[in-house]
């Protein structure tokens, strides 16, 4: 591109009317856009994952698994995206979760779910009789933006969920409240309790007292009258509407009429035995989960929920509390303020280093391209629907260490031009064709190399794909800004440089350059040696990599604790109840801890994106407690783990752990044991548990399920249940009044519908040891033993059955010792079960799972892009270089980051994860880009009549100061971000890639361009006559 063809640097410069105007537009714009984006903890994320439940009262797990699961799962895998199921049965019970591809398009998701529901719904006509269901949850990926709990001592729970009702309305009417959820609701029922004994006294059986209730609660039309003026409907008044309606109920007996409050008592209770409960600082409570509209912006919110929340209080009745639990306004405001802390340092460094290298005046117009730049990419955000959370802020940093290097290489291009004695105006102009060219190439490498994070289709490249975007924009705009904001504001603010005597030569004929073209002199002359000393480099930095630790996604900053409390599979509720109350309890006197919640039968609210929702599960508890900061819960955990070594909850599995980021994983280490038979998987489970506990890295090994828990079985004996006038049926509900209830109709109260459940009264719903004496009442008033007409027979049986794609398993798992990362644990347990695999059976098999699988498949999804990353940065470098030698030249330079990359991780012990190999792959582009700028430079100084040995020295010479400058503003830029947890590691790649890498862009790319195109040092007097000219005055100065 020559500089008579097209100027954008010129057309900028000679308009400065223009340019100014759009300088002003574009900051006022990108003011707009700042306050306007949506901020967010975490970016919008797509939950690929539908829970399907279904009920059969009475049979047993193997008959669901059989009659109903398996039915439902043979149907499911028809579905387009259909990737697995994972099943688990309880007795009377079936719970799903259907999970779809990672590959699957976000847009495809509802689509996809709507699929599964038909599918399922056109299946269950074939179901038994007296299954419900399916029933489905596909809100997986509601994230709940603040939790407050709602308690009052003493207080109905019925009368607090209609407060609760009233608050959620209260609060939906806030702008950016997308929906409200009440958790913690136990289920009210009304109780008829009535004794079987006295019943059959009367001659009165359960049945009739069941159709009772029943016929006199139906809403039945009675028709309506066509009059002259408006139609008249007949309504029937007889539905019941609480508790006195019901004692009134007519019973009929013999000829007689009794009212059902005379041989039963009527009263209110709730759900027995409970499925879910929530404590607040050991209180029963009820939690409002607001979710947030996507888009919207989270500190707003914050401010809003804060100033609703002040009002509530002042308007609640004194004994009603109403407290925060989780807000994460707090974490985003904590984000962007870390953001503007980094921003502003990273900024000040860049201003220093100019300042410093190039002087005041031309550093403040390196300085003033950031904002600049920066203001276009918040445009582009809010015009393509971004919002800042926790990636594009990471991404704007990591651009803020990129996107100085255009401006820094036109100004310095500029005040050499000056230095020379060109004009500013034309200096300014010369930016574009001297540079455009190849800075957009490097630009386009740089963007390529972040290629794969933004197509891969997978939950972590969905996580992260912004990092793409952003730093995409962000290079584009940069590149945009120094061919014209940074000409027009040089002309306007560089001050007046002096020509310098003796131009070209003079000005890198310092002391410095002089000693520069000396050790670059050198490493051509011996450039085998320098090649050889690179290789052993590279060589060492792979083996170093294999000293890195692993690691899928870091541990968050948040200070969160949560305490996993699991029963033996089938405990009961309350065992579970009663073993959270302890935990609480010795919880509670540690300092540390401030707020503790507690969720008993189900896993707490997604108020984090990592975190799974668990199925419901009566043996499983989560306690959440809220520490002051990451150091306070740090302690804590430490504390709680010795109470756990310590033996003193011996009852019950506990887990301590923090929240981690990235996609939701269980337990780090795990291995999943399929087959065909469960009591063969059972023994080769048993074999991978002693493997894994004998690894001194690993705690709290087991085996996700496989317990046998004790029930009873009634046989019948039918002739003699004939003998005594009574069907199976009627025993059966007879027995199921006595233990648990019968339901009979609903009441309809306020938003809700009440079961009204018949059933015996307290002292007849016998203990477990007192079945055998239950008595079954004929129909004649008689009472039978019910040890006359059954036997009762004990038998072990699975209190759980799980499956995963159809296939029976058992998971063994297991939490890694804190500082040891899982995919090191688990490199080290996969050859200890070598033995183990040999000799499995056939149909038998081991899978790796965890987040050893995560990472695996996110690798993959990775790997997928990288040919696409391959073809566009290939292209980009042909039509730049045009010609194969350089672009294989160019290309080969790329993994040479390692070399910086492994010793900074090795000796600022960072662990090498999803971030880090983000941080490998943007340093491949920076330093492709380095090496297309020096070669185009030696093109150029060859096309000047240099020799090619002449042209690869003085090339380097000249190119070393905007090269180091450059280099010095992104590793100072990227300090910033070594103290995030989340980007720490890929910020510590980045410095120490880009430190060696311009170390070698300095040394060894001169003398690999030697090497590869054969050049050899002049001799003689060739070789002196090189050593006194320096480059041709007026010999363009490339980027």
């Amino acid at each position: 591109m020559n500089a008579s063809s097209f100027n954008l640097s010129a057309l900028a410069v000679r308009e400065r009317a223009v340019t100014l105007f759009l300088i002003i537009a574009l900051t006022a714009a990108g003011i707009f856009a700042f306050q306007k984006l949506g901020r967010a903890e975490d970016p919008s994320f797509t939950v690929k994952t539908m829970a399907v439940s279904a009920a059969w009262p009475g049979a047993t797990a193997e008959e669901i698994q059989r009659q109903v699961a398996d039915p439902l799962e043979k149907r499911l895998q028809e579905l387009v995206y259909y990737d697995r199921v994972e099943t688990t049965v309880r007795p009377g019970l079936m719970l799903m979760k259907v999970f779809f591809k990672d590959s699957m398009p976000p847009a495809e998701l509802q689509s996809e779910f709507y699929q599964a529901r038909k599918k399922l719904s056109d299946q269950a006509s074939t179901l038994p009789r007296g299954v419900l269901g399916p029933l489905f949850n596909d809100e997986f990926s509601d994230v709940y933006f603040a939790l407050y709990a709602l308690q009052a001592q003493g207080l109905p729970h019925r009368h607090l969920v209609l407060r609760a009702e009233d608050l959620r309305q209260r609060l939906l009417r806030l702008p950016g409240v997308e929906k409200i959820n009440i958790l913690g609701e136990q289920a009210q029922k009304i109780f008829v309790e009535v004794s079987y004994q006295r019943l059959a006294t009367l001659g009165v059986t359960g049945q009739q007292l069941l159709a009772a209730l029943a016929n006199q609660n139906d809403v039945t039309p009675a028709g309506f009258i066509e009059a002259d003026g408006p139609r008249v409907y007949l309504r029937l008044d007889g539905a019941i509407d609480g508790l006195d309606a019901i004692r009134n109920l007519p019973v009929a007996v013999g000829d007689r009429s009794l009212k059902l409050g005379d041989i039963a008592e009527v009263k209110r209770g709730y759900e027995d035995p409970k499925v879910f409960a929530i404590h607040n600082d050991g209180a029963p409570a009820l939690m409002l989960g607001v979710v947030m509209k996507p888009g919207f912006n989270g500190l707003g919110l914050g401010e809003s929920l804060n100033a609703e929340e002040v009002a509530i209080h002042h308007d609640l009745p004194t004994g009603i509390t109403f407290t925060k639990i989780t807000d994460q306004a707090k974490v985003i405001d904590d984000a962007i303020h870390e953001f503007m802390v980094k921003f502003f340092t990273a900024l000040g460094v860049v201003i220093f280093v100019s300042l410093l290298a190039l002087g005041f005046r031309v550093g403040i117009v390196v300085a003033l391209a950031v904002p600049l730049t920066l203001s276009a990419v918040f445009v582009v955000m809010m015009v393509t629907g971004r919002d800042f959370d926790r990636i594009t802020l990471g991404a704007l940093i990591i651009s803020l260490g990129l996107l100085v290097d255009d401006a820094i290489i036109a100004i310095e291009m500029m005040v050499v031009r000056m230095e020379e004695g060109a004009d500013r105006v034309s200096a300014a102009t010369y930016a574009w064709s001297a540079t455009a060219a190849p800075m957009l190439t490097g630009t386009i490498v740089t963007i390529a190399g972040f290629l794969p994070v933004g197509f891969a289709a997978s939950t972590a490249g969905e996580y992260a794909g912004n990092i793409f975007w952003v730093v995409a924009f962000s290079l584009i705009v940069s590149w945009i800004v120094a061919v014209t904001f940074t000409p027009y504001l040089g002309v306007k603010l560089l001050p007046d440089i002096k020509r310098v005597e003796g131009g070209h030569d003079a000005i890198y004929a310092t002391k410095n350059y002089q000693r520069l073209r000396r050790v670059v002199r050198r490493a051509v002359d011996h450039k085998w040696m320098a090649a050889g000393i690179t290789v052993a480099l590279f060589a060492a930095a792979v083996v170093g990599m294999g000293k890195v630790e692993k690691q899928f996604f870091p541990n968050s900053e948040r200070s969160e604790l949560i305490v996993e409390v699991m029963l033996p599979t089938g405990s009961a509720f309350a065992t579970t109840e009663a073993s959270v109350k302890r935990i609480e309890a010795a919880v509670r006197e540690l300092p540390e801890a401030r707020e503790i919640t507690s969720y008993i039968g189900q896993g707490m609210p997604r108020f984090v994106l990592s975190f799974d929702p668990e199925l419901p599960d009566p043996a499983f508890a989560q306690i959440v407690v809220q520490t002051a900061d990451a150091q306070a819960r740090d302690v804590l955990r430490g504390k709680v783990r010795r109470l756990v070594d310590e033996g003193r909850f011996p009852e019950a599995r506990v887990r301590v752990l923090q929240i981690v980021f990235g996609p939701p994983v269980r337990f780090p280490v795990a291995f999943r044991v399929v087959g065909p038979d469960l009591d063969v998987i059972r023994g080769i489970a048993a074999e991978v548990r002693d493997v894994m506990m004998a690894n001194p890295n690993m705690r709290l090994v087991h085996l996700d399920w496989g317990d046998k828990t004790p029930t009873l079985h009634l046989a019948l004996d039918q002739e003699r249940l004939r003998l005594i006038g009574l069907t199976p049926k009627e025993a059966g509900q007879q027995l199921q009044s006595y233990l648990n209830g019968t339901p009979a109709t609903q009441v309809r109260e306020n938003l809700r519908s009440v079961d009204v459940l018949l059933r015996s009264p307290g002292p007849e719903r016998r203990s477990l040891g007192d079945i055998g004496d239950l008595t079954l009442a004929t129909k004649d008033g008689r009472q039978v033993p019910l040890s006359q007409v059954a036997r009762l027979e004990s038998r072990n049986e699975d209190a759980v059955l799980k499956r995963y794609n159809r296939e029976t398993y058992i998971r063994v798992q297991g939490d890694v010792l804190d500082g040891k990362q899982p995919p090191d644990i688990h490199a080290q347990i996969v050859p200890e079960l070598a033995a183990i695999t040999a000799k499995l059976p056939p149909g038998y098999r081991i899978d790796t799972a965890g987040s050893v699988e995560e990472s695996e498949k996110a690798m993959k999804a990775l790997v997928l892009v990288f040919p696409l990353m391959l073809v566009v940065t290939l292209t980009v470098i042909m039509l730049q270089v045009r010609s194969f030698t350089t672009m294989f030249m160019v290309f080969a330079t790329a993994p040479l980051g390692l070399v910086g990359a492994a010793p900074t991780l090795l000796v600022f012990q960072q662990p090498f994860g999803f971030n880090a190999i983000l941080g490998l792959i943007a340093l491949s582009g920076i330093l492709m880009r380095n090496t297309l700028i020096l070669v185009d430079q030696i093109h150029h100084d060859r096309a000047a009549g240099l020799s090619d040995y002449e042209a690869i020295v003085e090339s380097t010479v000249r190119r070393a100061r905007p090269v180091i400058l450059t280099a010095a503003a992104a590793m100072l830029a990227f300090i910033p971000l070594t103290h995030s947890v989340f980007w720490g590691a890929l910020a510590y790649v980045l410095i120490g890639g880009v430190g060696v890498g311009t170390l070698l862009t300095l040394l060894f790319l001169p003398a690999l361009y030697a090497l590869w195109f054969r050049v050899r040092r002049p001799s003689g007097a060739e070789a002196a006559n090189l050593g006194k000219v320096g480059p041709v005055a007026a010999m363009p100065v490339s980027r």
